[in-house]
Order: C-alpha cells, then sequence, then structure tokens
C-alpha cells in the first residue's frame, strides 16, 4: 500500500501552541489530538440525516471526520442517503432508483424527532464542496459507484480528504477501479467473531492500511487484544463504531450517556481505539477534551 495518501489523516487541524514571557500570563499548552471524532450521518440528531446543515454542524464544532452515505438516482445523480428508499428521512416515498433528481430534490429531509425540516436532499457533489479543505469525508457505500465518486471527489478537488471504505478486499477493489483507489485513504471493515483467526489479521495488517474499522458483535478479547497490540507501534489507526451494541459488544453511545469511561474510554484504553464513530459528536468531543485527548 506504498502509494496510500497518509498526509491528511496524520496533520488533522492541529493548533500551535503559543507562549508568553511571563508565567501568569503563559497559556495552558495545547493537546495533541489522540482520538478522532467520526461524526455519523453529519449531525443528524440536531439538523437531518446526511444533510449540509449536519455538515456545517460539524465542521463547527471540530469533528474530525463526517460520515455520509451514497446512493443513486434514477437518472445518475449521486445523492446523500443513507436508505433504498427516502421514506425514513424525507417526506417523499420510493426506491431512490426509481426517482430523479429533481423528483427528490422536491422532499425535505426530516430532522432528528422525524418531522418534516426545511432542509433538501443534497447531492455528493454539493456535500463535498461543503466539505473541501475543512473536514475529512468518510463515505460509505461508495465502493457500488466508485468511478462516479471519484469523477466528482477529482472535479470538487476532494480526493485526499476522502476515506473509503469496504469489507471487500482491497485486491478484488483494485481490479474493479484500478489505480484511482489508491489515491484515496482505504479503510477496511474487520468484522470480528470467534471464528476470526490470528493468521488472517496477521495477512490484512501486512498490507498497512491507515485505517482498520473493526466491528464486534460480542468481545472476542484475544483476537481484539491482538490487532491493539500489533497495530500499537505502526501508523495505523483502529476505528470502531460506538453506534449501537451490536457494533461494540455493548459499548456503545448510549451505555456513554451514563458512563463515558466504561464505554468510550473502555474502546480507547483497553481496545485501543484511535478514531471512534459516534451519534453524539458533541458530547463525546467534550468527553475527550476533559481527558486531554482531543484539542
Amino acid at each position: 500500500m506504498k502509494n496510500i495518501n497518509k498526509l491528511f489523516f496524520v496533520t488533522l487541524f492541529f493548533l500551535a501552541i503559543s507562549c508568553t514571557p511571563t508565567k501568569e500570563e503563559q497559556s495552558e499548552p495545547v493537546v495533541e489530538t489522540k482520538v478522532r471524532v467520526a461524526s455519523h450521518r453529519g449531525d443528524w440528531r440536531n439538523y437531518a440525516d446526511n444533510s449540509i446543515e449536519g455538515i456545517e454542524s460539524c465542521i463547527k464544532m471540530g469533528v474530525d471526520i463526517v460520515e455520509i452515505d451514497v446512493s443513486k438516482t434514477k437518472d445518475g445523480h449521486l445523492i446523500l442517503m443513507h436508505d433504498k428508499t427516502v421514506d425514513r428521512t424525507t417526506n417523499g416515498k420510493g426506491l431512490v432508483s426509481d426517482l430523479t433528481l429533481e423528483e427528490i430534490k422536491d422532499f425535505k429531509l426530516r430532522n432528528g424527532l422525524g418531522r418534516p425540516s426545511d432542509f433538501k436532499v443534497p447531492t455528493l457533489e454539493e456535500a463535498m464542496l461543503v466539505a473541501k479543505d475543512r473536514i475529512m469525508v468518510n463515505l460509505d457505500k461508495a465502493d457500488k459507484y466508485f468511478d462516479d465518486v471519484y469523477d466528482i471527489l477529482e472535479r470538487t478537488g476532494t480526493v485526499k480528504q476522502t476515506l473509503i471504505k469496504s469489507d471487500k478486499p482491497y485486491s478484488e477493489l483494485r481490479l474493479q477501479f484500478g489505480e484511482h483507489l489508491d489515491s484515496l485513504i482505504f479503510m477496511p471493515v474487520v468484522k470480528i467473531t470467534e471464528q476470526t483467526t490470528i493468521a488472517s489479521l496477521d495477512s490484512l495488517f501486512a498490507n498497512n492500511y491507515p485505517y482498520y474499522e473493526i466491528v464486534f458483535k460480542t468481545e472476542e478479547k484475544e483476537q481484539l487484544q491482538y490487532i491493539k497490540e500489533q497495530l500499537a507501534n505502526t501508523e495505523s489507526i483502529i476505528w470502531i463504531n460506538s453506534l449501537w451494541p451490536s457494533l461494540c459488544a455493548g459499548y456503545s453511545d448510549d451505555k456513554a450517556l451514563v458512563d463515558p469511561d466504561g464505554s468510550w474510554g473502555y474502546l480507547i484504553d483497553s481496545l485501543g481505539a484511535g478514531v471512534l464513530q459516534t451519534d453524539r459528536p458533541l458530547m463525546m468531543l467534550e468527553y475527550l477534551q476533559e481527558r486531554k485527548l482531543h484539542d
């Protein structure tokens, strides 16, 4: 993986340390970010799922990575939409693949309470122009439409700040998409079960990916500790989703409401998470800053 660009995630928005002559005036040292926050589908609780407004909110609050979902309309436009249908997230109905962009643009996105808002479904290009040079973007489901996605990233100048993930092997994706894939940051999705072997993990680590998304319904301690130990002295970063219990063996956002040390803290301290994807980005930022794990 020699061609994978690692510059962006290494230099994510660090603040400069300032010094003054006198002890009384000397400011607190700025803490380098040690754990990054990835916000799931933008800031959907406060705005709307996969909305421009949610992306803007993530940028303003200091989130490191915004995760958004890619889908394709009947007339070939890439939009932000998680589901196959527009029913849950808008006041419209139907499959995305059966609707034109013009039809979808007439719908209103539903807010975090499920009520229609004033927000509209954005295109991928609109979203990337908002994110350009401001925040790293994780595109989910983008491997389904890679060629079209890459064209948009190239046109908007956002290739180097985009992370693509997939549970398909990189070698298979490379056969499909060629060297374009090397220009992006690629993250394999690794599902850990009791059947996961150490040998299979070793073959994955040999590729030296910049990120590894680790998903585990139950806590397979041998495998998870091995991952932590093997990646501890590398530039690779462990990504864990704390969105709901089945992705992280119960160490979820909901548990963090009453026990952040026992959920987010455990994923960081015991399992080595360097990125946590969350549905509660502001709360997580405050927790990490309190622990001096985020600048």
